[in-house]
């Protein structure tokens, strides 16, 4: 499994929906996941892919980490991976 299914079944697992209703260019407003879902859907992918994704739920506006939609998370999770075996 690639890292943008893996990304796609983890959000989909939030959402309680079938990874194959995942969208890209959904964002997580659009698969009903509130602040808290978001927020265990950021442990999920930490635990998932063994990275520390740069999130600030308090403040998710100003965080390094792009949840604007499902593409910019996976692209966000791909550039951890990368920095992390760079």
């Amino acid at each position: 499994m690639n890292v943008q299914d893996k990304v796609i079944r983890i959000i989909a697992e939030q959402a309680m929906i079938e990874p194959s209703d995942v969208a890209l260019t959904d964002t997580m407003q659009d698969l009903g996941i509130d602040s808290m879902g978001l927020v265990e859907c950021i442990f999920a992918l930490e635990e998932a892919f063994d990275i520390e994704v740069p999130f600030n739920a308090n403040e998710p506006e100003s965080s390094d980490f792009d949840i604007s939609s499902v593409a910019t998370v996976v692209a966000g999770v791909e550039g951890l991976i990368a920095r992390q075996k760079g």
